[in-house]
């Protein structure tokens, strides 16, 4: 390609791994893509040891992948590769979409300001995951390439893995395994698992080409504009001034036709209305498919990323879905593996995560439904409503050009302790924290930069120097909150900047922010999970609420009641 050299990760023989029966390890990954690589990166800062296999030895081909959203990128921060590739993507907030030649609708990822990260980043997916790889080496992540997994088979304990290597075949078993192989899940295909859903009947085809325009780093898409009739485009920019264009082409199109350049580049052309260089580096086709597996946990099996759940490529949703797919998992396989909960914590991640594929499912097959109507009556009101768009606001929230990625709002988590108190605004127990800008030691920093990967509590107080009442107890507890098997760090949260005590972190809510999108008082108090979701909130601190809710977020309620379960079902037979 002319804007990006492939590396080759090298190959190293399997000598340590085998032996006359099977070596175990507690944590075994298949697939090196995005998924799997921040699963282990996030099981490492986890503290856990991880084994990846991929039969590949290089980066996936093509940019594929291109839109991250802001709540990965605020995953990508806590994985610590989020700065390198924010500065390397190309940050973008607006989309606009067009009508022929006409915009009808326009709107704003992130309308208000105190946020550390833009509301969607472009960057092809080679580059991303060539950074998240330097980042897993740099952890000891045990990452082998030219690993092909040839079967998996589930264990009571764990699950037996059968590998192909240059160097010979052996098995390797596990205690936990995460399946992270892709659409194309080869172990979920060999076990036999199921994944239902719809394969839409339309065929779009991406180009990537290279050109120097003065388009702004905006997201464009065209209902039937006059260089590609009756049909839809998405033109994005990404990095390298590589600029992504998705053509619709209909079910009825070739697709190894329409991948020839003698077929792309007069598309092109026509895109571009004039007579300015480009060069085609990439071009594949592509279906809609919105499907997941019934279930994401199998006993010691746990399934992320596409090989789990599938949705078309407009909304963004793939990757930056599977990416909080990890970021749910990993801080409760942690805890698991660790002996600090029980294993019936990980039906969490599986009700969940189901929970947001099928709210991700839901977004993009209406997108689907009105980009590519199936119907004559569809279609007669997909175009009503974009003549509508231009002159009437109303008409502007019906136009569905693609719902783009937002984080999924966990409100029926069993892991979540229902308010008792009343709060006002949206961050409810299971909502993913909003961002804001605060001043620490000092320095101003942002809030979600000082959380995660442990559990912490936020505590308001108008200033450190007036902590009395309940809050003056949690002051006395804090050490031996930090200090307990499933620690607690307390963290300060003042109005006015003043002095900080000795061995606690003071943030100061430089701007007000925090209170306001927290509706936050002098008093009130907010237990954050270490993948920075909301798990409970109250007014005021009482130890007791404390202890019960990190119970329940921890999964020893959800035992308690299978247990309870267990001996009604004993006593009824």
């Amino acid at each position: 390609m002319a804007t990006y050299q492939y590396p080759t990760f090298p190959y190293r023989a399997p000598h340590d791994l085998m032996a006359d029966a099977p070596r175990r390890r507690p944590l075994v990954i298949i697939g090196a893509g995005p998924v799997g690589l921040a699963a282990a990166i996030d099981a490492r800062q986890h503290g856990l040891d991880v084994i990846v296999f991929d039969e590949d030895d290089s980066v996936s081909f093509g940019s594929r992948a291109v839109c991250y959203a802001k709540r990965a990128l605020e995953i990508l921060d806590r994985l610590g590769v989020g700065e390198e590739v924010v500065n390397k993507g190309v940050s973008w907030n607006v989309g606009r979409t067009f009508l022929r030649e006409e915009e009808v609708y326009r709107f704003n990822l992130v309308p208000d300001a105190g946020h550390k990260r833009p509301g969607m980043i472009n960057l092809q997916q080679y580059h991303l995951e060539e950074a998240l790889v330097r980042r897993a080496e740099a952890l000891g992540v045990d990452l082998r390439w030219k690993y092909q997994v040839t079967g998996v088979t589930p264990l009571e304990d764990g699950a037996r893995v059968s590998l192909e290597t240059p160097d010979g075949a052996f098995d390797i078993e596990a205690d936990w395994l995460i399946v992270a192989d892709g659409a194309r899940s080869n172990v979920r295909r060999q076990l036999g698992l199921d994944i239902e859903g719809h394969v839409f009947k339309d065929r779009f085809l991406i180009a990537d080409v290279v050109m120097k325009a003065d388009f702004p780093a905006e997201r464009w898409f065209w209902f039937d504009p006059p260089f590609h009739p009756n049909q839809s485009v998405l033109l994005h920019k990404q990095s390298d001034n590589v600029w992504r264009i998705d053509f619709q082409l209909g079910w009825d199109a070739d697709p190894e036709e329409e991948k020839k350049p003698e077929n792309i580049l007069p598309r092109v052309k026509a895109m571009l209305g004039d007579e300015r260089e480009f060069e085609l580096e990439w071009a594949s086709i592509y279906t809609f498919q919105c499907r997941r597996m019934t279930q994401f946990r199998h006993g010691h099996l746990l399934f992320a990323g596409d090989a789990a759940h599938q949705v078309s490529p407009f909304g963004a949703r793939g990757a930056n879905s599977g990416f909080q797919d990890t970021d749910d998992l990993i801080w409760k396989l942690a805890l698991v593996i660790k002996g600090l909960a029980p294993a019936v914590l990980l039906d969490s991640y599986d009700t969940d995560r189901v929970y947001a594929a099928d709210e991700n499912i839901r977004n993009s097959t209406r997108s689907t439904d009105f980009i590519t109507p199936k119907s004559a009556v569809s279609k007669l009101f997909r175009n009503a409503a974009l003549e509508l768009a231009r002159s009437q606001p109303f008409a502007r929230k019906l136009v569905n050009s693609g719902r783009l990625s937002m984080p999924s709002f966990l409100v029926n988590s069993a892991l979540n302790t229902p308010d008792t108190d009343v709060f006002a605004g949206d961050m409810v127990p299971g909502a993913p924290l909003d961002d804001a800008p605060v001043r620490m030691a000092g320095q101003d920093t942002w809030l979600l930069d000082q959380l995660g990967n442990r559990f912490m509590l936020l505590a308001f107080v108008d200033r450190i120097e007036a902590i009395g009442g309940a809050l003056a107890e949690l002051q006395a507890q804090s050490a031996a909150l930090a200090a307990q098997a499933v620690p607690v760090e307390v963290i300060w949260v003042t109005a006015h900047a003043g002095a900080t005590p000795a061995d606690s972190v003071t943030l100061h809510d430089r701007d007000g922010l925090m209170a306001q999108r927290l509706d936050a008082r002098p008093g009130s108090v907010y237990l954050i999970r270490p993948d920075q979701h909301v798990s409970a909130r109250w007014r005021t601190f009482d130890p007791g609420r404390l202890q019960a809710a990190l119970r329940r977020a921890t999964g020893h309620e959800m035992a308690h009641s299978a247990a309870s379960r267990r001996v009604g079902e004993t006593v009824t037979d």
